[in-house]
């Protein structure tokens, strides 16, 4: 799964492994709901560095329709909640 993260490129995602993700994207939800600024911050980070732990970025001469959008490092908690879905970021 091709997975753009706002602002750094594309990497492909296994999809056995999209269930890591999922639970941090878990924790961004919950934090926003929360309105908990520290724990927004650390799971908004925990996922992009997952994101790039385990996906294989993509050439830029390779771009292709991204299937998934993260949102960058330094979003604010509004704009993360603006881009969720009833999924959130990663659906199931």
């Amino acid at each position: 799964m091709i997975v753009r993260i706002m602002g750094e490129g594309q990497v492909d995602v296994a999809p056995g492994d999209l269930s890591e993700l999922n639970e941090l994207d878990e924790k961004v939800e919950q934090a926003i709901e929360s309105g908990d600024e520290a724990a927004f911050r650390t799971a908004l980070h925990a996922l992009l560095d997952q994101a790039r732990r385990i996906g294989k970025p993509v050439p830029d001469e390779d771009l292709e329709p991204s299937e998934l959008i993260l949102p960058p490092s330094d979003a604010t908690m509004d704009e993360v909640k603006a881009m969720l879905g009833d999924e959130g970021l990663i659906p199931d």
